[in-house]
């Protein structure tokens, strides 16, 4: 058998989880760069019996699996996967399974970005780098107003670091209820109010039909001129052309974007041109502990399979 691992930017999947087990019975080949498009992944892909992908990082659409006859076994770090077509897996006799991935990483990397923006840190950093001195003049935290678009697991936590700051917190998600709100010790709102009032906005929203393109031209406008937008969860949220025209005017002071419509981000891409935007390429959960949870559990996942049965079977 041929097993492919894809998307292994960092080259940390070989190291960080035992794989001796599966090569006595498939050879392992490591993709380090991201295939393209669905006629060169197809192409690609087309000997293979096994593929392991990093969550969302490749997309499976039943027009891509329907190329690869000989796959039977599609292993997604998480147990969820939007960017596979799970109905058609199960069509064409492609057991899909998952893996667990940590709580945490991303709330983590949230804060990250909101005192990269509001400390001025990426600026500091490269002044002192280039031999300079205060060149930013940074704001402060305690006093301000946090937004919180989701209170669910992750947006929940990003609640009680803001509520250590000492910012006032606020939420508001299409089903948040005063209960959640309480528990929480965040007041609810509605989703124009917190707009208006926040000095930042952070996204903990799960990607759907309801959440696609909820922050466009208009939200932004009802934003402060002082205030910054943070997306850690999924771009297509956010109306990416909208964002850059925002920035690019002036409409809010700055953006920290770890997610985007194309992933990698291209090299030209506008939002790359913009020294109100802290990016970061989509690693909000690439960390040592996460990575090696979620390879030691496809390694499990595939010896299950190549056992004849299956653990944590998505479709």
């Amino acid at each position: 058998m041929k097993l492919a691992i894809l998307d292994d930017y960092l080259s940390v999947a070989l190291k960080v989880a035992s794989w001796s087990a599966i090569e006595q019975h498939a050879k392992i080949s490591v993709f380090t760069e991201h295939l393209g498009d669905e006629d060169h992944t197809a192409q690609a892909l087309a000997d293979f019996d096994i593929v392991i992908v990093m969550r969302e990082r490749t997309r499976f659409p039943a027009s891509l699996l329907a190329r690869l006859p000989k796959l039977r076994l599609l292993v997604t770090t998480g147990l969820r996967n939007q960017a596979i077509a799970m109905k058609t897996a199960r069509e064409c006799g492609i057991d899909v399974c998952g893996t667990n991935l940590l709580g945490y990483p991303a709330f983590e990397h949230t804060w990250a970005l909101i005192l990269a923006l509001v400390k001025e840190i990426p600026l500091e950093n490269n002044s002192m780098h280039e031999g300079g001195w205060q060149k930013g003049f940074a704001g402060g935290l305690r006093g301000k107003t946090l937004g919180i678009l989701g209170l669910g697991k992750l947006g929940s936590q990003v609640a009680k670091v803001g509520q250590a700051f000492g910012m006032e917190t606020i939420a508001w998600s299409q089903n948040l209820t005063e209960a959640r709100a309480e528990e929480c010790g965040v007041a609810k709102v509605g989703k124009d109010e917190l707009l208006s009032l926040s000095d930042v906005v952070t996204i903990h929203l799960v990607m759907s039909d309801r959440t696609r393109g909820l922050i466009g031209a208009r939200e932004l406008d009802l934003m402060k001129s002082s205030a910054y937008l943070v997306n850690t969860s999924r771009a297509p949220i956010i109306d990416e052309t909208a964002l850059v025209d925002a920035l690019q005017r002036g409409i809010i002071r700055g953006a920290g974007v770890d997610v985007f419509s194309v992933e990698p981000l291209p090299a030209d891409h506008s939002l790359r041109r913009l020294d109100n935007a802290v990016l970061t390429g989509h690693t909000g959960y690439v960390t040592e502990e996460n990575f090696t949870l979620g390879y030691r559990e496809a390694v499990e996942d595939v010896l299950a399979w190549i056992s004849g049965g299956t653990i944590r079977l998505l479709n």
